[in-house]
């Protein structure tokens, strides 16, 4: 395994659950600010493997991005489950729901 791969998803299980950070935010945590796309390929491959929340990383917007829609209707009754308010255009409040490790 890659070592920014093993970061990212070292970061993507430090997300607390109620929370949301965006792919870009966790490249940037794992060392890499401009490898967002690379998130999105870890979370693809890897989220089963190692358990991954996927469901916790949405996109710069603090919308989910999946375009499938079980994929996305999933992802949006799981961070319900955890007390993460979605609106109908599948939009997230990052102030409120975002995490930020530094705080």
């Amino acid at each position: 395994m890659q070592p920014f791969t093993k970061r990212v998803i070292e970061v993507i299980q430090s997300i607390p659950e109620g929370y949301v950070s965006t792919y870009g935010q966790v490249a940037r945590l794992a060392g890499s600010p401009r490898a967002a796309r690379q998130v999105v390929r870890i979370l693809h491959t890897q989220s089963h493997i190692h358990k991954l929340p996927w469901h916790r990383v949405v996109n710069a917007k603090g919308e989910i991005a999946i375009k499938d829609d079980e994929s996305r209707l999933m992802q949006e009754l799981y961070l319900q489950d955890e007390g993460v308010t979605v609106n109908h255009l599948g939009m997230i409040d990052l102030k409120k729901f975002g995490y930020d490790p530094a705080e």
